[in-house]
């Protein structure tokens, strides 16, 4: 008897370690996504009028639009959430429109949660569907017939990054909420307090790193955060750009200004190192390079020609040019194009 409580009481202290172990490799994301609309950070405006919609218990269809990052997701299931309380996982359901793209989703999966009537003491249920800008124009027409149908047992949150590939008939029967990227205040703070909730140490620099390659997006910024932190180190810039693949800014400025001075030398052989050393992709590099063409200086003309040159570059490269021959000639643009334009 002791033997096989001995067995039990290993397999059970086995399962708890895998279980610590599964914890840990949690992604940061998901680890610290506000349960509630309480929780989430900027958006004040559309997160005021969400919280509307819960206290009155009067849901529309909603539109959610923005860039990558901007917390329309995180807010969703935060009012739904907050909306039906112990009963959310029997009247909510999320889906994803760029894994099932077609008109079947809309007919089957869709329609069937829709037209069932909710659980307990709900009104009606929540159905939000993820990328919705990726639905073909067959399955939206599909959707906007479903909406109408089954309006009284289910309202729909609508997710894209581009209201424009949403057809109008759609938009017209939602309540459109656009997310706007969020600032540096408020993803810096969040870096900090996730940082300091894992133990993980932070510099200025490694913050300011990862601002700059994110650009207000929330998801990418946590997901940088622990993917730098894997290694170990304490945050910095300098480990934040190798384990991004990206650029510091401080070298492609130094390369710009060293083409736009006539040093092309030295500004190929900067070049070549991080494409060759650093294994910065060219097309990384050309839209870094666009962004730091400002740090040169340059009267507006020249400017509008460099800009011009180098969404030229970025579309060579994208379509398979060799990156080190195009981003040369885009540096040679520089040291000597400023002439062409006078």
């Amino acid at each position: 008897m002791k033997e096989s409580e001995q067995i039990l009481a290993a397999k059970l202290k086995h399962l708890q370690d895998m279980e610590g172990t599964l914890m840990d490799l949690d992604l940061w994301t998901e680890k610290y996504r506000p349960p509630s609309l309480s929780g989430i950070i900027g958006q004040e405006s559309v997160i005021d009028s969400l919280k509307k919609f819960v206290e009155n218990k009067a849901v529309p269809h909603c539109l959610f639009t923005g860039p990558p990052g901007t917390s329309k997701t995180t807010a969703a299931m935060a009012m739904a959430r907050d909306f039906f309380g112990d009963s959310f996982e029997r009247n909510f359901m999320e889906l994803n429109a760029s894994d099932e793209r077609g008109i079947d989703v809309v007919r089957n999966q869709i329609k069937n949660f829709a037209r069932t009537m909710p659980s307990g003491h709900a009104p009606f249920k929540i159905l939000v569907l993820d990328e919705a800008d990726h639905l073909t124009s067959d399955a939206q027409h599909a959707l906007r017939r479903t909406m109408e149908s089954y309006a009284a047992s289910c309202r729909m949150v609508l997710i894209c990054n581009y209201s424009s590939r949403i057809i109008p008939p759609i938009q017209s029967r939602c309540a459109i909420f656009r997310f706007s990227r969020l600032s540096e205040e408020d993803i810096s703070g969040r870096l900090k307090f996730v940082a300091k909730k894992e133990n993980v140490g932070l510099s200025p620099t490694g913050i300011k790193a990862i601002l700059y390659l994110t650009e207000g997006d929330m998801r990418a910024a946590l997901n940088l955060l622990q993917a730098a932190s894997s290694t170990g180190e304490k945050v910095t810039d300098e480990v934040v750009y190798s384990i991004s693949g990206r650029a510091n800014p401080e070298s492609i400025r130094q390369m710009l200004v060293d083409a736009h001075e006539g040093r092309y030398v030295d500004s190929l052989d900067s070049l070549r190192d991080l494409i060759y050393q650093q294994g910065v992709s060219p097309i990384d590099l050309v839209k870094q390079m666009h962004r730091e063409v400002d740090s040169l200086g340059l009267e507006p003309l020249k400017r509008m020609a460099i800009l011009e040159h180098t969404a030229e570059i970025e579309f060579r490269v994208g379509e398979g040019a060799n990156g080190e021959i195009q981003l040369a000639s885009l540096l040679a643009r520089i040291g000597t194009g400023s002439d062409s334009v006078d």
